[in-house]
């Protein structure tokens, strides 16, 4: 610590050096953002504003010298200023923001929009995916105010257009006037789920919709090119380009697989990656190679600056002008950026700019500070830049990785060695003592980590970043560079295809809470630092509860139920003590996508369950469209379903039919089927006829009271509802999964009565083209008193037969940039 020299009044007084109040500065910078994040609804802008002003104030009191002789009160000054400091800056930055939102009263609405393709668009088997930057809108005659960037999705069929007629060929940078419908950004909200809504907020996007490009609608108008996004025109034609050279009608999968590997590394676009070779990429832990991620982006400036000092010092007039290094230093970091506003300015690259950026700032100023004075001004400057990037995984990945280099830096290799060996050394120290520090981290974010990572990356990233990047980087000079970058696409997944089908070759894990989390990455970090191995041991233990953690479940003889937020779907997990059952498998969103690979398997994956039924209630695609993602993960699952294997199984799976009477008992909870019967004689029923209806009744809580009960319905309509009641058939339950999401078709009023619930749960999609539910199924339930839940206001449905209350997940985790759905926009919708 520096310790500076001065006299006040004539007495000598010793204190600390400002960088320690710096230090706690960058520190409360990070601390006041991750508090605001946490916010569920934004306060007004006077709170914010004065924050920011008391911020200020403390900050500049701080750095005048109070608490000159204490340094700890004068760093706690710094620490607290720069908080409040940051806790304003960021709460008014959501406020201003928010200010431009979609209006309610616009959401549904066919509103007449002009503006600029302000990325480039995303081809799909469904049609085309754009960003458009809006420069005008009208409803009927009437001006109105849009945000400035929407996501549009302009399909090929459905929605107004004839079947099989693609959207035009749409390019970044074209004008374009179309008529659009619209509504409030809003997401599927699970445990352990993707927050689509952070995303789109990250991303600048304030409402999403889709082009009306049919009937009576406006046709869509191209006005003609700008010179708007000239860096999204020039990576939509290099995209294009290397499909066209790479993807020829006479390439074989291979080719076209790899073609789609070296699209992502050029221009970021990481779409066109195939999904089988994402999963071989999870699973053998190099998918940071195959994105600009900041590894890419820091090579590229270290090549960079080192080819330039060379030349630089190749002129004596560039020397006398500006030392080599110094220009090397500048022109990597300024080409690095522009290398990561090509590859699409993601949020991975941004992060590494503004921290390649702060560092060479503070060698330029000749300022030397220790390794964790420049971790924590790079952590702060790019916290100041993207407050949000704090709630995303690659940020602690990131930061975490570079930390742990910095403190474990032995500096230069032993001059007994070889620069060769040396180098290989330390790049093989590097990766082991990265993928040890990380481990924890990856299980406490994913849940998962994988086994081969260290010697998938001793070839992975040598390979990718000395042969791979430069040949499909080449080639956006030389074309004929990315064949040969394709075929060493190809060499490489022959390794990791093959590492991948290692048995165990991912460790798959529950998820552990925070605190379990946490001690596991200190764990960790004690292991990989440069430390006696008897201090180091000390980590062992910090990560035995994030090993052996195990969700709870619920107690012998109760059950949990569980409906997760599929959109326009259905799919139900229910436990006991040691069994689960899953209750269909939810949607299919495209041929690439679907809820049980998106919602279902993860969240079986974080909570470490093992199914023992798969029940599908009938065939339609929203009940089954996730079943062979589900089935591929859990293939001990027996399966019970209303129909023959169809299209939508995997080939050879066995299915037990369900039918009325079939009774079992598992931890003490009783499951029954309560329909179909037998089939009759005659033409066959339509698929929602034959659902699965099953009743899971717990033990009761106290005696003389039955047990709670739940009832899923499938999709039975007013015909089976009637046969149910006039059977007796044992309907009562305290929570019933509305049959058919709602429809008018369904939820009669004897059925109703019938069952007497004081819970009924929707799954359906927001703003849904169905309209479900029905208003007046939804009166239905209001007359009587009953609480009618639907999941694009609750999100996961969480219910436990021994508590009998109900938890949203949308409200239980709410911050202020989700959609909060109140009455009156859910009876508008």
């Amino acid at each position: 610590m520096v310790i500076s020299v001065r006299f006040e009044k004539g007495r000598q007084v010793l204190h600390s050096a400002r960088p320690w109040a710096g230090s706690a500065a960058l520190l409360g910078v990070v601390l006041g953002t991750a508090v605001q994040l946490q916010q569920a609804a934004l306060w007004g802008w006077p709170a914010y504003g004065a924050a920011l002003a008391l911020g200020l104030l403390i900050l500049v009191q701080a750095w005048r010298g109070l608490g000159a002789r204490r340094p700890v009160m004068r760093a706690g000054a710094a620490l607290l200023g720069a908080a409040a400091l940051a806790w304003g800056l960021c709460g008014l930055r959501a406020l201003v923001f928010l200010s431009g939102a979609l209006a309610p009263a616009l959401q549904g609405q066919d509103v007449r929009v002009t503006g600029v393709v302000a990325a480039m668009p995303q081809p799909g088997e469904s049609g085309l995916r754009l960003r458009l930057a809006v420069e005008s809108a009208r409803l009927g005659d009437r001006p109105m105010a849009l945000p400035k960037l929407i996501d549009l999705s302009w399909y090929a069929a459905g929605w107004g257009r004839p079947a099989a007629h693609p959207p035009p060929d749409v390019q970044a940078g074209e004008r374009w006037r179309l008529t659009v419908r619209l509504k409030a950004p809003h997401g599927a909200r699970n445990p352990h789920g993707f927050d689509y809504e952070l995303w789109l907020w990250g991303q600048g996007v304030q409402a999403t919709g889709y082009v009306r490009a049919g009937g009576r609608d406006a046709p869509p108008e191209r006005l003609g090119s700008t010179w708007r996004y000239p860096v999204e025109q020039l990576r939509q034609h290099v995209r294009d380009a290397i499909v066209r050279r790479l993807a020829t009608p006479q390439a074989d999968e291979a080719r076209r697989r790899a073609a789609g590997v070296v699209a992502a590394l050029v221009t970021g676009d990481q779409r066109a990656i195939d999904r089988a070779d994402w999963e071989v990429f999870r699973i053998t832990g190099v998918a940071h190679l195959m994105s600009i991620s900041g590894l890419h982006i820091t090579l590229f400036a270290w090549l960079a600056a080192a080819a330039l000092g060379w030349l630089w010092r190749r002129s004596a007039r560039l020397c006398l002008l500006t030392p080599a290094p110094h220009a090397a230093l500048v022109g990597g970091v300024l080409l690095a950026a522009a290398y990561a506003l090509f590859s699409g300015w993601g949020v991975p690259a941004q992060r590494t700019v503004l921290m390649l950026a702060s560092v060479a700032l503070l060698r330029l100023s000749g300022r030397h500070w220790p390794w964790p004075q420049v971790w924590l001004l790079a952590c702060a400057v790019v916290v100041l830049a993207d407050p949000w990037a704090l709630l995303q995984a690659g940020f602690w990945l990131s930061f975490v990785a570079v930390g742990i280099l910095f403190a474990t830096d032995k500096g230069a290799v032993s001059a007994r060695q070889s620069r060769v060996s040396g180098l290989f050394l330390s790049l093989l120290r590097e990766q082991w003592v990265v993928t040890l520090a990380l481990s924890p981290l990856t299980l406490l974010l994913f849940g998962q980590v994988s086994l081969v990572g260290l010697i998938a990356n001793v070839l992975a990233i040598p390979w990718t970043t000395a042969v791979v990047l430069p040949l499909a980087l080449g080639g956006v000079l030389w074309p004929w560079l990315w064949q040969p970058a394709a075929a060493s696409v190809e060499l490489l997944a022959l390794w990791l295809q093959w590492l991948a089908a290692w048995p165990g070759a991912q460790l798959q894990l529950p998820q552990a809470p925070l605190w379990a989390g946490l001690a596991a990455v200190v764990g960790g970090l004690v292991l990989a630092l440069r430390l006696p191995w008897a201090l180091r041991l000390l980590g062992l233990p910090l990560l035995l509860p994030a090993l052996l953690w195990q969700p709870p479940r619920p107690a012998p003889g109760q059950f949990e139920l569980l409906a997760l937020d599929v959109g326009q779907g259905q799919a139900v997990l229910v436990r006991t003590a040691r069994y689960s059952l899953l209750y269909d498998t939810g949607p299919r969103y495209s041929t690439s996508a679907d809820a049980g690979e998106r919602v279902v398997v993860p969240l079986l994956q974080a909570w470490g369950e093992r199914l023992q039924h798969v029940v599908l209630s009938h065939s339609d695609g929203d009940h089954t469209g996730g079943t062979a993602a589900v089935l591929q993960h859990q293939g001990a699952a027996a399966l019970l379903a209303s129909f023959d294997p169809a299209p939508a199984l995997p080939a050879g799976r066995s299915v037990q039919p369900c039918q009325a009477g079939q009774r079992w008992s598992r931890d003490g909870v009783e499951f029954q089927f309560l329909h179909p019967g037998p089939q009759p004689a005659g033409p066959a029923p339509r698929p929602n006829a034959r659902s699965c209806v099953l009743r899971v009744q717990a033990q009761p809580v106290r005696p003389g009271v039955p047990g709670a009960a739940a009832l899923l319905a499938g999709d039975i309509e007013r015909a089976q509802e009637r046969a149910l009641v006039a059977a007796a058939a044992p309907l009562a339950a305290q929570v019933l999964l509305v049959p058919h999401h709602g429809s008018k078709t369904s939820s009669s009023e004897a059925f109703i009565d019938a069952v007497q619930p004081r819970l009924a749960l929707v799954q359906s999609g927001w703003r849904n083209p169905f309209g479900h539910p029905a208003p007046e199924v939804v009166q239905r339930y209001r007359q009587r008193g009953i609480e009618l839940v639907a999941s694009p206001a609750c999100g996961a449905a969480r219910w436990a037969s021994d508590a009998g209350r109900l938890h949203c997940e949308r409200q239980q985790g709410r911050r202020y940039w989700h959609h909060l759905i109140d009455e009156h926009e859910q009876e508008q919708r």
